[in-house]
């Protein structure tokens, strides 16, 4: 990439990152209602997240060779009874990538 590619490249992402984060404050001003899309988007698409992170984490995993899969799926309890516990997002984040990191370092 030339320097004035590059220039382009920041600024159009520059560009990009403040429209998507001050679009939603100019669409939904203080006084007006949220539609009803937007709730049933803000409800529905957290827990599919999540499930499509669970399946892209798990699709390669060998479960008949290597660990058979046993850091991961210590991994996904580890995160599902943290998150039973504590009932926040950063803790089961933390405490399975460190069970993780943990196992296969100890497994392999």
């Amino acid at each position: 990439m030339t320097d004035t590619q590059m220039l382009i490249t920041i600024i159009l992402a520059v560009a990009g990152t403040v429209t998507t984060r001050f679009l939603p404050y100019a669409l939904f001003s203080e006084g007006r209602p949220v539609p009803a899309v937007v709730e049933y988007l803000g409800h529905a698409l957290p827990p599919a997240v999540f499930g499509l992170l669970v399946v892209y984490c798990l699709r390669n995993v060998a479960f008949t060779s290597g660990t058979f899969g046993i850091p991961e799926l210590a991994s996904l309890a580890v995160v599902a009874a943290v998150y039973a516990w504590r009932r926040d997002l950063m803790s089961p984040m933390v405490a399975g990538t460190a069970a993780y990191m943990l196992l296969i370092r100890l497994m392999s």
